[in-house]
């Protein structure tokens, strides 16, 4: 009989921490804190598995299901003293969820299951306190019915809004016992009138249907983005936690928070969190009351009048530091915790490994290893490359004039400008339409994630650090400020009230997530840097890693950055980026519209000083590094103007008539320009073109050498080679070019001829291309493409539908398609080496930056990749923790 169902409670577990794929991650460490001897309230765990049957099933539970969840509850009981639906010996449960992977707020929880118009007062007897126990049952039916009935939380929010201005309350905590029956009558009321249906009062109606619920939110739309944007599986499933509920509601001795044993934002070995007295954990994280600091420290900096933990429950602070301590100890990670002290004492109610800013992520890691928690290459593989990207961007210039209208809680790094927008459907149309913006709620929720996806940053005027808003925020590597509270925001009219200005949408805003603040309009950014924690870890993965990272540049200033961030030479320079400023672009329109070779070879000359003074400037930057350079790649109608207006202009400028420059256009017209005259083809049918370019290359590396005193090796490669014949034609015509110039200079030149492959065909014929190729650079955006058939301009229409559906699993643009594409790569790398075993490999398309495919490309032996500037780091990175992983 397959087991469904796993216990834990009263020091056993028949779980562990291990078990997170059958158990999720709350399962497993809530089983393995019991197996601790930590207070954990008894509970049980509905398998992953459970779910996934659910699922195939047509949402219908295994056979043995049901008896094992009665046993399990019985179990609950016997350790409790108590039993699920009797009022004299009364248990209650929290019903939770608990994927594999941490996915704050993206599914539902149930606290008070089994509470009912009779149960509640037999809470109330026993507990000796009537406004706690109706206080109770009316957040149980306000979170049920949202979860399990699906009835709007908001529906109730408005009930409860009513009667505090009717009453002239501000606080939940301010209404009385009789108060709390009336609106429960009122609730009651409107769920009859929404769902023609009274308010279950069953207990087992009410956990089945919770259970259910759960199950299901594993497929609701803000789970379905989530793991789209977070790489996670639909297949893990989640499992379900019923547990015996403790009260953080039951007077001014309990409550209830969330902490982490590290600060989360900066990496600051300080206990960090937030909590909330006589409320329960809902409470905290949804920003409807703001919450107090935990430590006397953290209340002083904040500058908070109300008392911390430390101060007001001094014994369960004691408790909780001492649990903190030895769960970091055990777990060897910054954790994240739940707790609830019912009258004094403290329950532990959940540890996992804490999300981090990347910046926390580095200084937790970096301090780790020396303190002897993990080691160095632990270190290392701890860090998620893909969140480097939260490191290397703007923050605010330190000069720059603040116009300050507002302040927060800074409760995610990072500095970010953008018109105001008060709705997720309006962010996501601006980003559509190409406009950055800032948005901007009273709180967030967990629908709102599309919206912050897109996003710059996260503006609220309610809750705390541990908000959703901040903790997603911190999660995406977004900005964030919440809990500004001298904001005012109202939704509906379209206005943000700051220092006495009334703001609407599409007005620029800066908000600056180190500090809290909100500014008016756009601020000065500095650049990133690499320096303390970062470089420590750059450092330790250069030292792990084989694979070389190179980086994409053609403008020195771009090279320069990419030096920067430790890039190890250029891995790919796309010349024709170098012809579209000023008098460049009028000579190779010339050369375009010239009768003849002779015409082209005298706008070829006016673009040769040009492009020689471009490459002695990047041969300068690398310092002897190597430099890779493709020649033309593009077709030549890429080059002319396309609109009338455009070709009137241009044509004035080059003395010819519209007409003789129009029917040029059309002439040079393709239907399919990817698969058309370009790369290789040009260099065939205008040798010319190749020719100018090598000249400067080879001018230029001697140039350099002679200004730096580092001999220059330039790398020149042949861009859409199919055939080796193509590469011979081609390069012949470099090496007598090289041989003219090497005599003119009286000097020596040594470079390598290689080219990008990007063609099917050329990866099957490598082994007879690499008889003339020094070197292969895979150019995986055109190999995908010619590979797969999708034209990547085009496939934004309907790639996202493939990968929702799973057709694909992830965007081959993004991540490399490694069983269709790589095995092309694959056979190519074992091809040319065959040929020639020292035949240098690299991979120059945007994959090179993508931890994943950089994997891949250490698996199958490449040199080196070669990304983008700003994804240098995270390549150097990435390509560490491939060679880790390989051993």
């Amino acid at each position: 009989m397959t087991k469904w169902v796993y216990t834990f409670g009263d020091g056993n577990a028949e779980g562990r921490a291990g078990d997170r794929e059958l158990l999720g991650g709350k399962g497993a460490n809530l089983a393995e804190m019991c197996s601790l001897g930590l207070p954990v309230p008894p509970g049980f765990t509905i398998t992953t598995a459970a779910c996934n049957w659910y699922y195939a099933g047509g949402r219908a539970y295994p056979a043995e299901l049901t008896a094992q969840v009665e046993a399990a509850l019985a179990e609950i009981g016997r350790i409790a003293g108590r039993r699920f639906g009797d009022p004299a010996s009364l248990l209650l449960v929290s019903v939770r969820s608990g994927a594999r992977a941490s996915m704050p707020g993206m599914m539902d929880t149930v606290l008070n299951l089994g509470l009912n118009d009779e149960t509640v007062e037999a809470l109330a007897r026993e507990s000796g306190d009537q406004r706690f126990a109706w206080d109770s049952y009316r957040r149980f039916i306000q979170m049920y019915s949202d979860v399990v009935l699906g009835l709007d939380h908001e529906v109730f929010e408005e009930i409860l809004e009513d009667e505090k201005a009717r009453l002239g309350y501000e606080l939940d905590t301010e209404f009385t016992a009789d108060q709390w029956k009336q609106i429960i009558a009122l609730y009651k009321a409107r769920i009859s009138e929404e769902l023609d249906r009274d308010f279950p009062q069953d207990p087992q109606e009410q956990l089945w249907g919770a259970i259910g619920a759960v199950f299901s939110s594993w497929m609701n739309a803000r789970a379905i983005t989530y793991r789209r944007l977070h790489d996670i599986p639909e297949s893990w499933g989640t499992a379900v936690n019923v547990q015996a509920m403790v009260f953080g509601n039951m007077g001014d001795t309990s409550a209830t928070g969330v902490a982490f044993t590290r600060n989360p934002s900066t990496g600051e070995k300080a206990l960090y969190g937030e909590f909330l007295v006589n409320a329960q954990g809902e409470d905290v994280v949804a920003g409807i009351r703001t919450p107090q600091n935990i430590t006397e420290k953290a209340r002083i900096n904040a500058g908070s009048d109300r008392p911390s933990l430390q101060k007001l429950m001094p014994e369960a602070f004691a408790a909780f530091t001492a649990i903190c301590e030895r769960l970091e100890r055990h777990y060897r990670d910054m954790q994240d915790l739940e707790f609830t002290i019912e009258r004094g004492k403290l329950w532990m109610l959940q540890t996992r490994s804490g999300k981090r800013t990347a910046k926390a992520a580095l200084k937790i890691a970096v301090d780790m290893a020396n303190e002897g928690l993990i080691t160095r290459q632990e270190a290392v593989a701890r860090i998620d490359p893909a969140s480097l990207d939260q490191l290397l961007h703007p923050t605010i210039d330190p000069k720059a004039k603040r116009e300050v209208i507002g302040h927060g809680l800074p409760a995610s790094p990072g500095a970010a400008t953008g018109e105001i927008v008060f709705s997720s459907a309006e962010a996501e149309d601006a980003r559509k339409a190409g406009r950055k913006v800032i948005l901007v709620r009273v709180e967030t929720s967990p629908e709102d994630i599309h919206g912050m996806h897109a996003a710059e940053g996260i503006l609220t005027t309610r809750g705390g650090m541990t908000s959703h808003a901040a903790v997603v925020a911190r999660g995406m590597g977004k900005p964030c400020v919440s809990g500004a509270g001298t904001l005012r925001v109202d939704t509906r009219a379209g206005t943000l009230v700051a220092a006495g200005q009334t703001l609407g949408k599409g007005d620029v805003v800066t908000i600056d997530g180190g500090t809290g603040q909100v500014l008016k309009g756009r601020v000065a950014m500095l650049q990133p840097e690499l320096s303390g924690d970062f470089a420590a870890i750059m450092q330790w993965a250069d030292t792990a890693r084989r694979m070389k990272v190179r980086a994409n540049a053609e403008t020195p200033a771009d090279a320069r950055m990419a030096r920067s961030f430790g890039a190890e030479g250029i891995g790919l320079c796309r010349t024709e980026h170098m012809f579209f400023d000023g008098d460049r672009i009028v000579a190779m329109r010339e050369m375009i519209l010239a009768a003849d070779e002779a015409g082209r070879r005298a706008a070829l000359a006016k673009l040769l000083p040009m492009q020689r003074s471009d490459f002695v400037e990047l041969f300068e930057i690398m310092a002897g590094l190597p430099v890779t350079i493709r020649l033309l790649d593009p077709p030549l109608h890429e080059f002319l103007p396309k609109t009338d207006a455009e070709i009137a202009e241009v044509a004035g400028v080059l003395g010819v008539s519209a007409d003789t420059l129009r029917h040029r256009t059309e002439a040079l017209h393709e239907f399919n320009p990817m698969l058309g005259h370009r790369g290789c083809r040009l260099a065939v049918s205008y040798p010319e073109i190749a020719e100018m370019q090598a000249r400067a290359i080879f001018e230029a590396a001697i140039e350099a050498a002679e200004r730096t005193g580092s001999p220059v090796v330039p790398e020149i490669m042949v861009p859409l080679v199919g055939l080796k014949t193509e590469l011979d034609f081609v390069k012949a015509r470099i090496d007598a070019v090289a041989a003219e110039v090497m005599k003119e200079a009286g000097a020596e030149i040594e470079y390598l001829t290689g080219t990008m492959i990007e063609l099917p065909r050329a990866a099957l014929m490598a082994g007879e291309i690499a008889e003339a190729a020094e070197f292969f650079s895979f150019g995986t955006n055109d190999l995908t493409q010619t590979t797969i058939g999708i034209s990547r301009d085009d496939a934004g229409r309907f790639l996202t539908q493939y990968v929702d559906k799973g057709i694909f699993v992830t965007d081959p643009f993004v991540s490399l398609d490694v069983e269709g594409v790589g095995q092309l790569i694959e056979i190519a790398a074992d091809r040319g080496r065959a040929t020639r075993p020292a035949v240098k490999l690299g991979i120059c398309g945007e994959h090179g930056g993508d931890a994943p495919s950089i994997h891949f490309c250490e698996k199958t032996g490449l040199d080196y990749v070669s990304a983008s500037p700003y994804r240098v780091p995270i390549a150097r990175l990435a390509a560490a923790q491939a060679a880790l992983k390989r051993g």
